[in-house]
């Protein structure tokens, strides 16, 4: 299971979200062996005075947080965030400062899904990867 929150200025982030759907979503795929329907991805484009970042960044600073069960190992995670970075930058021409990414790891207990809590769930695909 894994959540996708992406945040961005809304000018920049309304046009690319799409597109940036499906790259993280192939790399969800790519890397953490998910299956393809499961697509959990929220956007949340803001308005400039709702968005405050430091000057080294542009308007397409994008923040990225993932949320999902723990169980993966340092290196799959070290390699999804490097994928969707460069994935990033390549397919949409985002500078490599412009995009923050941010795993947030939490037991399946902690989940409730479908009317179950996560660890009571019957996975399709593993979670140690």
């Amino acid at each position: 299971m894994a959540q996708i929150k992406v945040y961005g200025l809304a000018d920049k982030l309304n046009s690319i979200k799409a597109e940036l759907s499906n790259i993280i979503h192939t790399s969800m795929i790519d890397i953490l062996q998910l299956p393809p329907d499961k697509k959990f991805h929220r956007f949340f484009p803001l308005d400039k005075s709702d968005f405050y970042y430091p000057p080294d960044r542009t308007v397409n600073y994008l923040i990225i947080e993932i949320s999902m069960f723990e169980g993966r190992t340092v290196e799959t995670k070290k390699q999804l965030i490097t994928h969707l970075i460069q994935n990033i930058h390549e397919k949409l021409n985002i500078s490599l400062t412009d995009i923050e990414i941010t795993i947030f790891e939490t037991p399946k207990h902690n989940w409730g899904i479908r009317g179950l809590l996560g660890d009571e769930l019957v996975l399709n695909y593993k979670v140690e990867v």
